[in-house]
Parts: structure tokens; sequence; C-alpha cells
């Protein structure tokens, strides 16, 4: 079995595979200062709560946008894994080539998003990822990472109206039954939830008109709530980051 720690800005996702698919994937709060033995502990009880034998594991992989939380992480996979885990990062094998001004700059969640969707499609490819911040990643037909668009996540955007404006209050993330508003809440959820799909409809389309004709995944935390609002997704794959971490650990074990 493979074992494969993914750290975002948001959550760590433990995820195990057996050879064929995905067969439990956790998530705990990312804490930049909780110590790698407490991240050990919920991964610990995960396992003995799902009944699996640690001793199973194979192979980890690890990847990481935590700079204070990776070598923790390394810790924990070479803890219960017998052999090294492949960090992603640039300059291994990831059967993309890395295209940017400054690749080694790139996050190792964008490439885990771009290894993944060129493997799938082989041909001009548009991640869209919903996370703390929300990334359009342009991969061509050659394999080639070209770039990305970076926006405020949603619930960041929410946290900042919120906060600059005094009387508007926390509303539920969910479509309204008009756009066109006819109370606070259901005019915030016009224009935060419809507004978004907007947005992300919008970059696609500015996206495919310097990339050419692509396929469009979408993957992220936020992904249920925006792929029903919208035709632009060819796949929504909630494990995307975690299968292009699997591609890059076969590649480099």
């Amino acid at each position: 079995m493979l074992f494969a720690i993914d750290v975002g800005n948001t959550n760590v996702k433990f995820g195990i595979h057996d050879g064929q698919q995905w067969t439990h994937v956790w998530r705990v709060q990312t804490v930049a200062d909780r110590m790698a033995d407490e991240y050990a502990a919920y991964f610990r009880q995960f396992f003995a709560d799902s009944g699996l034998d640690i001793t199973q594991l194979k192979n980890s992989v690890v990847s990481s946008v935590v700079p204070k939380l990776t070598p923790g992480m390394i810790q924990i996979a070479e803890r219960y894994v017998p052999c090294k885990p492949v960090v992603l990062q640039y300059g291994m094998n990831l059967g993309i080539n890395i295209l940017t001004d400054f690749p080694h700059q790139v996050g190792a969640d964008l490439i885990a998003d771009a290894v993944a969707a060129y493997d799938h499609f082989k041909t001009n490819c548009i991640v869209v990822d919903f996370g703390t911040a929300t990334k359009f990643i342009a991969v061509n037909a050659q394999g080639d990472f070209l770039g990305v668009a970076i926006s405020a996540g949603l619930h960041a955007t929410v946290d900042s109206l919120v906060s600059k404006a005094a009387k508007l209050p926390y509303v539920d993330l969910v479509p309204p039954p008009s756009v066109i508003g006819r109370n606070t809440v259901h005019s915030m959820q016009a224009g935060l939830v419809v507004g978004y799909v907007a947005m992300t409809e919008g970059l696609i389309d500015r996206v495919k008109a310097e990339l050419g004709d692509a396929k469009v995944v979408a993957t992220g935390g936020l992904v249920s709530l925006i792929a029903p609002l919208t035709d632009r997704f060819d796949v929504v794959d909630p494990y995307l980051t975690l299968e292009g971490l699997r591609l890059v650990a076969e590649r480099n074990v």
C-alpha cells in the first residue's frame, strides 16, 4: 500500500492507495505549530479505527506547501514505511515539464494536480483547484506546465467581505433563488456563490482563448459546491492531487 501525505494551507490529507484505488482519505486541520507527534497520533488513530494493518505500507510520498510542517511529515512517513519517502519537488521525474519563469517556486500541490490531469487527458488541459486559494493550471498537449492563475478562495473572499463590512453577516454558501437578491442573505449569496461561478467560468474561457481547446478537471475542498452550478468541467475528481502524488511516487521510488 502507498501512504500519501498532502500538506495544504487549510488541511493535511493522509491517503492510502491499495494499488487500485484510494481506499481511505483522512483530513486534519493544518496548524503550523502542531508537532509531528500530534499528527502521527491522528494518523495512528485513523489507521486503527479503519482496521488497517500499518505493516502493509510499502511506499510513501509527501507533498507540502507549508515549509514549517514539511520535516515533521517526512519523519512520519519514515516512521511507518520501510523505505525512504518520495518528497515531491521540482527536478524529479514528473512526467511533465515546468516551463514557468521560476520552476522551483511552483507549489507541490500545483505540480501534483498538473501531473494527474495530464496523465489522464494527454492533451491540453486546465485544472481548477478550489482550495484556500483557487488555482487555474494550464498544461499543453506536449505536457508543458505553462502557468497558473491564482485567485482568493471562496472562504477567504467571504472572510474578507464580512470583516470589512460591519452589517454583513456570514451566510451559508449555497446558491440563492435569484441572482437579483431581495434580502441581505440572498444578495450576498448571489454575489459570492453565483459571482464565484461566473469568475470561474470567465477564467476558464480566457485560459482556453490562450491555450486552445482544452479538457477541464476540477478538484479541491469546494468543488462539490461549484461543480453542480456550471457546465465547464469535463471531470470532477476530489482526489486529483493525491493521484498526482501516486504517479510521482511510481516514477521516483
